[in-house]
Formats: structure tokens, sequence, C-alpha cells
């Protein structure tokens, strides 16, 4: 009765992992319970998602090939836009969020085009901002002409939002909305990502791009620059060692749904401690998922979604 905080499976995004040249689900080993799956096994999965209530999935591919250029990312027929259409023909009011980024299809792991003929004043293997921002508009387009409902830039490259909003909107998508990654940081919790979405870089790191940890200011900053471009979302990622820039984000920006991000990292460290007994899986994973929407998230993207849903339909069920 007096609960100031609860948490409800239309609270969350379940993200999904989606590969070619997989025969079946293939477990990944840092984050039991979290799978590449194929294509055929969306049906699946959506049925799933469905019956439990979560509204929405966010869609991360892995292509059958890579290359420098990330080609495979706006391909008509790239994994992405096919998982998009085969969602929708199941279950047309599921939202689908697309993750906007080419680390995944580049054979070097970057987040965009890299500096590879030695362009003069630039060292080798430099990110391309401007190169990289046309990309990630034809990659926007791409998902929108597929059916997806949200877009959402992770790359952390200056004028994407501003550039993916233009280019959508010319192309007459002006209702697909756009989910900003604003305030990214240069973490160490994204490893078991970068295993399941195979996006490590094969060289060097992003903290050209991404955000000092050490930084809060910036994160106003940031997020003030999407805000300015047309951005529908604030995304903050990771969440549990930025709860007060979540907090800050909801008391400067209350107008616009902020959206936490609930890692690989954070997600990988409780399933290890409750797999070596020394934690509860689910009062910890719940106490965590309260304390990131009691700092102001208004959607958690979140590898326990399901999770979370069966514990509450399983307390809802208990209460009755």
């Amino acid at each position: 009765m007096i609960r100031e905080t609860s948490l409800d499976p239309s609270d969350f995004i379940y993200p999904l992992f989606v590969a070619e040249g997989i025969e079946e689900r293939r477990p990944v080993p840092s984050m039991p319970g979290v799978f590449q799956v194929t294509l055929g096994d969306l049906n699946e999965e959506v049925d799933e998602l469905v019956r439990l209530g979560i509204p929405s999935v966010l869609l991360f591919g892995i292509p059958g090939h890579k290359d420098s250029l990330g080609s495979e990312s706006h391909a008509e027929n790239g994994i992405v836009q096919r998982a998009i259409r085969t969602i929708k023909a199941r279950a047309p009011g599921l939202e689908v969020v697309t993750d906007v980024c080419l680390c995944e299809y580049t054979d070097h792991g970057h987040c965009g085009l890299l500096n590879n003929d030695a362009r003069p004043g630039l060292p080798e293997g430099y990110l391309l901002n401007d190169a990289t921002l046309e990309v990630l508009g034809r990659i926007a387009v791409s998902h929108a002409r597929a059916g997806a409902d949200i877009v959402a830039p992770s790359a952390m490259i200056d004028g994407m939002v501003g550039r993916i909003r233009s280019d959508l909107d010319d192309a007459g998508y002006e209702m697909v909305s756009v989910m900003s990654y604003s305030v990214k940081y240069a973490s160490a919790f994204y490893g078991p990502f970068r295993e399941a979405a195979e996006g490590a870089p094969k060289f060097g790191d992003r903290k050209s791009h991404q955000m000092d940890p050490a930084n809060k200011r910036e994160a106003i900053r940031e997020a003030r620059l999407d805000v300015a471009e047309g951005t529908d979302f604030l995304m903050v990622k990771p969440a549990l060692a930025y709860l007060d820039v979540i907090a800050e984000l909801r008391a400067v920006y209350g107008e616009l749904p902020i959206v936490a991000y609930n890692v690989s990292g954070e997600y990988a460290m409780i399933k290890a401690a409750s797999a070596n007994g020394w934690i509860d899986e689910r009062s910890t994973a719940l106490e965590v998922l309260t304390g990131i929407k009691r700092a102001g998230a208004d959607i958690i993207i979140s590898y326990f979604a399901k999770d979370v849903a069966r514990w509450l339909g399983r307390e809802a069920r208990e209460r009755r």
C-alpha cells in the first residue's frame, strides 16, 4: 500500500541477438540464460514475450559476412531487417527497437568507418565521424522500411541523432522514433555483450567517442545535444554504476522518457554470484532493478526481463 516504486513487465525491453550461420540457438557462456537465436526461433521468442506481458524487444544482428564498411548493416535482406519482418508478422503489436551501430557488422569491430587510406592529418584507424553518419542514416532507414517502431543509435557519434532524424523524415518515416544512447560510458561492464554480439574491437578501444566514467556534467551536455537534434528518448548505459546520472537526467529532462540499460556485466555478476550460492538471484535482481526505476528510469532494457515477468506473475498468483 505504501510502496513508492514497483516493477511491472511493461517497464522492460528485452534484448535479442539474432544470428546468421547457426542452425539452432547458441548459449552465451558469460550470460547464463541468454542465447544467440536463429530467425526460426523468433516465433517462439515472440510468443513468450507476448504471454509474459513484455511490450518491446531490442534487436541486435550478427551477420554471416563482415567487412570494413559494415555493408550488411543496411542490406534489404540483412539479418535484422528479416528479423523485424518476422516479428511483425507474428505479433504486430510487439514494439520493435533496433540497435543502429556498425560494431557487429565490421570486420574490425569498431562502431564506424575507419581511416584506412592514410588520409592526410588523420592517423591510421581513426574513426571517421561524418562518413559514419551517412551509414548510420542508411541503417535507420532500412530498419524503418522493414517495420521497426524505434531506432536506437548506440555509436555515440557526434550528430547521429540529427542525421538519423533527418534521413528518416526524408524517407517518409516521420512516425519512427529515435531512442538515443545519449549517455554511454566507456565501461568495463560490456564484456559479456561483446561475446554475445560478436562485436568486440579487434584493436584499440572506444574511448574516443564513449564517455569517461568519471564524468557527470558531460552526460548532461551529451543529452542536451541529442534533445536539440530531436531524440524521443534519453538512455543511460550502463545503469547500476550511474544511478546518479539517471536521476540527474530525470530532473533536467523530465518531459522525455528516460531509458536505463541494465547491461550484460551487471546481469552476469548476479548470475555468477547466485550460481556460487553467495546471493539470492531473484531478490538481488529485483532490488537492483527497483533501484534503477527509483532513480528515475521509465524504461529498463534488461536480460532479466523474462525472469522478472515470471517472478512478478508468481507473486501475483500467490497473493490471490
